[in-house]
């Protein structure tokens, strides 16, 4: 049976990589050459559409070197930053949504879940304990590898619908899984209901895989034998270029095209990126804060 009209669709993509910085590469040229353009809620009039997809990435091996991509918008510094805030909560105390202030973080949701009402208000009705999500996933996969419930979910259905900035990760679901030697790897997928793919979709990775390391290293420890870090899955349902970023975007679009990723990648242990990873970590040591107020 025909149809006058054809039916209109998100495209859905799959990437397979073996590294980050290759995965981002792909990743954005897959999503500028096939999304969809779309308007979304913060262009300004004179912005183009963005650029969007539903989009599944598999890193097979998300420590594979090279592990650095030079030209991800950000720098050592901010990447160190970041990674620091999701996998060991320096800024959760800039969490003050009573003062206007940030209704979350990452390392808040998940290892200190807390679902309330009206997150604005100090008085909103608190009727559950704090849960560490992570270390349920630690004490789940500890008791049975092959769990299918060991995951973590950041969304407040209560709360979050009525913010002007809910999270964009949803949910963190982790496995265990031997092979043929009985070896064990801690398998990792996320899912994220909307993603910033060309500023946001590294330095996600890159902190979101960190996490995956603390959680293999801390399961390994509570079972008492190796587990190595397996592959990451990242699932966006819409992963998306910012027609206002085009100007930025477009240079690089054509430096990915014309050479291998190789070329605009470190390892990490490069002496540079190494050298501003350390001094970031001493100067986020002595002042959480250190890098925002650096920037502005």
């Amino acid at each position: 049976m025909s149809t006058t009209a054809s039916v209109a669709n998100i495209p859905a993509i799959s990437i397979t990589a073996d590294c980050l910085p290759e995965a981002w590469e792909k990743t954005v040229l897959a999503v500028w050459d096939n999304g969809l353009a779309v308007r979304t809620e913060y262009d300004k009039p004179s912005d183009p559409p963005s650029r969007d997809a539903t989009v599944v990435v598999v890193v097979a091996d998300p420590f594979c070197e090279p592990r650095i991509h030079k030209n991800f918008p950000g720098g050592p510094e901010e990447l160190e930053s970041y990674r620091q805030e999701v996998v060991g909560g320096i800024h959760d105390h800039w969490i003050d949504p009573a003062a206007g202030k940030w209704t979350y973080t990452y390392h808040e949701r998940l290892f200190s879940y807390c679902p309330v009402e009206d997150l604005r208000s100090v008085d909103s009705p608190k009727p559950f304990g704090a849960v560490d999500q992570i270390q349920y996933i630690i004490d789940c996969l500890s008791q049975a590898g092959h769990s299918r419930r060991a995951q973590a979910i950041t969304w407040m259905p209560t709360a979050d619908p009525a913010t002007d900035d809910p999270p964009c990760l949803q949910r963190i679901w982790c496995r265990l899984v031997p092979n043929e030697a009985g070896e064990l790897s801690l398998n990792m997928n996320t899912h994220w209901r909307s993603r910033d793919l060309y500023k946001a979709w590294f330095m996600n990775v890159y902190a979101l895989t960190d996490l995956q390391k603390v959680i293999t290293e801390a399961v390994a420890r509570k079972i008492g034998e190796p587990v190595q870090v397996g592959r990451y899955v990242d699932i966006s349902d819409s992963l998306h270029i910012y027609g206002s970023y085009f100007n930025e975007v477009e240079p690089e679009i054509e430096k990915m095209r014309q050479s291998s990723f190789a070329e605009r990648s470190w390892q990490s242990t490069h002496p540079a990126f190494e050298m501003m990873t350390t001094e970031a970590r001493e100067k986020l040591a002595q002042d959480p804060d250190w890098y925002a107020k650096a920037k502005g």
